[in-house]
């Protein structure tokens, strides 16, 4: 039985950082819900619970990394981004100190404490800040090798997860690459490019195409910075067509990414973007909200009939 992103998390932190002494993990008051729970009751003297101060959680990890630790700071991605932003701009971005900022419950995922919870900007914000890593686990396979990644890599880095349980696109024993993203099918009429729940969402959304007749290329762009530039254009170039799928403001995310790509590669192909219209999403079922503001399989199937009727 598939396991939430979250739990996968909280699994891997013990797995790969219980032995490592360098590791510290830090959480604001709300560890029962980023499972970083989980590493407190092997490592208790690594874990820091600094109650509800972000600004102070960030700070407190430039310490620990400026003495050689590798900190692993665990909020809600909507405040680790916002009031946890000044110390990872200064920190993390300017100073570089290797600091792991890990976005629980990003996009819509704490679906019932409604907007003021919801994460619809944070890859926005943080892959505008230089030097930052961003990345958004697409899988239970994915989300264990970024913290792997996270403690093998060094300097700043952002990773935002989910509350909830996400479609296995992956094998076990698949291998990951930083700045790589991964085709997970081949076609000639278009290309989606997608992170996170919408991962899953697009490999269901392109079965749903070729029974009409219209072949996607569905690539996991799980590493936002350093983005797989490469491989959008090759993708766009052989298509003609490129849709952005992700659980976020259509406002400067993945979407935004990719665009900059086209653009500065002189690509010019119909680019469509589905995710969250330039709106807060209110409170609800999780299931209920994707669909309602466009981020479910039949969004991403109408954003594919949308850039390939734009086809020349």
């Amino acid at each position: 039985m598939a396991k939430a992103i979250r739990e996968i998390y909280g699994e891997a932190l013990v797995k790969y950082g219980r032995d490592n002494t360098d590791v510290v993990v830090l959480d604001a008051d709300v560890s029962g819900s980023t499972r970083s729970a989980l590493f407190q009751a092997v490592c208790p003297e690594r874990f820091f619970n600094v109650g509800v101060a972000e600004a102070n959680m960030s700070a407190m990890a430039a310490g620990f990394a400026s003495v050689g630790k590798i900190p692993f700071v665990n909020t809600f991605a909507t405040f680790i981004t916002t009031i946890g932003l000044l110390s990872a701009r200064v920190f993390g971005s300017y100073s570089g100190l290797n600091i792991k900022f890990m976005g629980a419950y990003g996009g819509l995922s704490d679906a019932y404490d409604g907007p003021s919870h919801h994460s619809i900007e944070d890859l926005a914000i943080m892959r505008s800040l230089p030097n930052f890593r961003v990345y958004v686990a697409s899988d239970e396979k994915n989300a264990d090798w970024l913290v792997k990644h996270a403690i093998d890599s060094k300097g700043p880095m952002y990773i935002r997860l989910s509350r909830d349980v996400f479609p296995s696109v992956y094998e076990s024993g698949t291998t990951f690459e930083d700045g790589k993203g991964k085709v997970l099918r081949k076609g000639k009429d278009a290309t989606i490019v997608a992170c996170g729940l919408m991962v899953g969402f697009a490999l269901d959304a392109a079965n749903l195409l070729a029974s009409d007749g219209i072949d996607v290329t569905v690539i996991d762009m799980f590493t936002i910075k350093p983005l797989d530039a490469d491989l959008i254009v090759e993708s766009a170039k052989t298509t003609g067509a490129v849709a952005v799928a992700e659980e976020h403001s259509v406002i400067g995310g993945l979407g935004g990414a990719v665009a900059e790509v086209l653009a500065r590669n002189g690509v010019g192909v119909p680019v469509s973007f589905v995710g969250l219209a330039d709106c807060h999403a209110e409170c609800g079922a999780y299931t209920e909200l994707l669909a309602k503001y466009g981020l479910d399989v039949q969004a991403i199937v109408a954003g594919v009939r949308e850039t390939v009727a734009k086809k020349l």
